[in-house]
């Protein structure tokens, strides 16, 4: 599509197209994501939202176990590998073949998934970070804890490893510095012969609500990298407080910003709770963006 990065990555041996925008379906294994209408707890519950992503045009099923909403409490390596196991179970029992992206930042848990499961794609909301450290929205620039250049993040040498898909979030507040943040990762990936990056500006990280905005108003400056970029809005605070509003009120919001993110900032992935209404909004752009 017109304003896209013309770019495909290898998904389990298969090229997955990312010039024409995909839709990445939120499968939450957490009992405490911010979104309640997304939290999956038995394995008829996660297999039952797996069909429903499906169904509802997704392409990409992203299962997370590790909550990363403001304030949640940590989980320890083994808890989350235990949850990403059932839902793992339960998304393969009834998706076989689906691609499953892992959202984790443990390597442990990202090589588990991807070679007792055959996860596709490793999204990591960390940037590398060996920490865990996401970056809640109101963080300051100075609290967020950087590996040093001559630092190679274990996540990094993991997926280079499995030579999985790996999307790279940044918990930058602005453009110009997620942009600089990404060049030097970006390079420690490709050292290690990585070759699949997709780009996350990380809406809802380490931003307030309007640097949250600016990124969004900008993101077009990402294509200069020539990599695909993954917008994730869904629900966040960033849209219920501007609006005045909560996460259960935030449906109509997301799908505007989704609409943006694509027309505007040529995002290839859009990471959702809604995916009917998504999809129907990337129709409506594709259809669009014929005649401009």
């Amino acid at each position: 599509m017109k304003g896209l990065v013309p770019y495909t990555i290898n998904v389990n041996g298969k090229l997955v197209d990312l010039s024409e925008p995909q839709v990445m379906g939120i499968l939450n294994a957490t009992p405490d994501s911010f979104y309640a209408g997304s939290r999956r707890r038995t394995e008829a519950e996660i297999g039952a939202r797996a069909d429903q992503i499906m169904a509802e045009g997704g392409t990409i099923i992203d299962v997370g176990a590790y909550s990363t909403r403001p304030g949640a409490a940590r989980v320890t390596a083994a808890e989350e590998m235990a949850r990403m196991r059932t839902a793992l179970k339960a998304v393969r029992r009834v998706q076989p073949e689906a691609v499953v992206s892992v959202d984790t930042f443990r390597p442990e848990v990202a090589r588990m998934a991807v070679e007792e499961f055959g996860a596709g794609i490793i999204n990591d909301v960390s940037g590398g970070n060996p920490d865990g450290a996401f970056g809640g929205e109101e963080m300051q620039e100075s609290a967020y804890r950087e590996a040093s250049a001559a630092d190679v993040p274990p996540i990094f040498s993991e997926v280079a490893r499995l030579g999985t898909p790996y999307i790279l979030m940044s918990s930058r507040p602005n453009i110009v510095s997620i942009m600089q943040e990404f060049a030097a990762k970006v390079q420690q990936l490709r050292d290690l012969g990585h070759k699949d990056i997709v780009l996350d500006p990380g809406f809802g990280f380490g931003k307030t609500v309007a640097e949250n905005y600016e990124v969004l108003a900008r993101l077009g400056c990402l294509r200069e990298m020539g990599l695909p970029v993954l917008v994730g809005v869904s629900r966040k605070s960033m849209l219920s407080r501007l609006l005045g509003t909560d996460a259960e009120g935030a449906l109509n919001a997301t799908t505007v910003a989704n609409t943006l993110a694509v027309a505007l900032g040529g995002a290839s992935i859009l990471r959702v709770h809604d995916v009917k209404e998504c999809v129907e909004a990337v129709k409506i752009v594709k259809e669009t963006m014929r005649y401009v």
